[in-house]
């Protein structure tokens, strides 16, 4: 049977965690001997996705309709993983993909897996690894029916290209009710996506107000990263809540995070534990993040921090 993944765009761009997760499905189809098809919702130009392994691609016309509507997103997968007779349905762990992911698995009556880490164990029954209490620990969950979706962590599998030739086909957007209505729409200025960077550079009180959030966004033009911070500054309206990281804000799974002048609540951390790499600057050396951090820097960022930015500045230019 036929593997479907949903490609989550944004601004008629497809998103880094959406590659990921058609990679990803390539590998499973691949192992089960089958096709992989793809499902987008309005992207005019689908020509990316036949360099990651998509034997078929549905374009979906959403018409008027620009926002994301889990209701009708959802019914739409499911009709066509129907009549195509998909037996395995992956979206990605963003927060988008984490509302669909139980959506399309009730309408389409098949086990639901969030958190998925790696390819499975086995696939009769299907056998996965997921990570569990804010990716503390893992467990290896298995399916009792045939019909499974997979909602894969970001981060979690990597991107590979591999050419094929795609079908291209279009489809109707399901007509089904949608009770919620988009009134305004708050969109991060940030050039990096916090969902999809790579390096993230976070700041927390310790840079003691916004006039000296430079020494964050000088650190991340030079990086390429995204800016982010800890929940008490965007409490305070030092920064958008778009930039709030942390259990209570937008989960980080960068290949490298780096916080300067945030202690490291629990909260925080368990949002961020993703991350691969993780440097901490602070002046406290009893700050709880330090305990949680590959590398560590005790100073006064105001110090540090320009001084690191002038050095990588300098190694980029080299």
């Amino acid at each position: 049977m036929p593997v479907l993944v949903y490609i989550e765009t944004q601004e008629q761009e497809i998103k880094k965690s959406s590659l990921e997760v058609a990679s990803y499905g390539r590998a499973i189809a691949d192992a089960k001997d089958t096709i992989l098809i793809a499902v987008c919702f309005g992207l005019s130009d689908t020509s990316l996705l036949s360099h990651y392994g998509i034997d078929k691609i549905y374009s979906v016309s959403s018409g008027e309709e620009s926002n994301f509507n889990s209701d009708r997103y959802s019914s739409t997968l499911q009709e066509i993983a129907k009549s195509e007779a998909v037996d395995i349905l992956i979206v990605s762990g963003s927060a988008n993909g984490r509302f669909l992911g139980p959506l399309v698995a009730a309408k389409f009556e098949a086990t639901y897996f969030s958190n998925v880490i790696g390819l499975p164990k086995s696939y009769s029954p299907l056998e996965v690894k997921r990570s569990c209490f804010t990716n503390k620990a893992f467990t290896h969950s298995i399916s009792n029916k045939e019909k499974v979706v997979l909602s894969l962590s970001s981060n979690s599998y990597g991107i590979h290209e591999k050419s094929v030739e795609s079908e291209q086909l279009t489809s109707a957007y399901s007509n089904s009710s949608f009770n919620l209505e988009v009134v305004s729409e708050e969109k991060s200025s940030d050039k990096v996506s916090i969902a999809d960077a790579d390096v993230v550079v976070s700041g927390g009180r310790g840079l003691k107000g916004p006039e000296n959030w430079h020494l964050i966004e000088d650190l991340a033009a030079v990086l390429g990263a995204a800016t982010a911070c800890s929940k008490p500054v965007s409490d305070m309206g030092w920064r958008p809540h778009s930039e709030h990281v942390g259990q209570t804000g937008k989960p980080v799974a960068s290949n490298l995070y780096i916080a300067i002048g945030v202690s490291g609540a629990i909260q925080h951390l368990a949002g961020i534990n993703s991350s691969k790499v993780k440097v901490v600057i602070n002046n406290d050396p009893e700050a709880p993040f330090f305990k949680a951090a590959d590398y560590g820097i005790v100073g006064d960022a105001f110090e540090v921090v320009p001084e690191l930015t002038s050095k990588l500045r300098a190694l980029k230019e080299v």
